[in-house]
């Protein structure tokens, strides 16, 4: 419960300043990002992501994740060593090829890049 809260508030605290280079479409169950702006490479490995990420989990607990800095399971920082671990795991418990997860996260370190800007 206090691992919640901490998530809460910190998201609540980040929200505002966060979103800047992310652009987001929509919200909850039909959130997307807006790829105007992504290199083609990042375009093509966004559909990847689109598709392959909504089969276990929404896109909008991912988004939130690159927006926030925050796993929001585990409350922990979500940054790129996380990322890099968040691939392995995929791809021993999900279905997902190594071309896939490389793609996707290749694609998550860009948009963690992208929101510092």
């Amino acid at each position: 419960m206090k691992q919640l809260l901490v998530t809460l508030l910190l998201v609540a605290t980040v929200t505002s300043t966060a979103y800047a280079a992310i652009k987001v479409i929509g919200k909850g169950d039909v959130i997307n990002l807006d790829t105007s702006s992504f290199p083609p490479a990042m375009k093509a490995n966004y559909e990847i992501f689109r598709v392959r990420c909504a089969q276990c989990h929404t896109l909008e607990r991912a988004i939130t994740a690159i927006q926030t800095g925050v796993a929001p399971v585990s409350g922990g920082t979500f940054d790129s060593n996380a990322v890099r671990g968040h691939g392995v795991k995929m791809l021993r418990n999900s279905d997902m090829t190594k071309a896939e997860v490389k793609s996707s996260v290749e694609l998550v370190n860009f948009l963690l890049a992208e929101k510092g800007r």
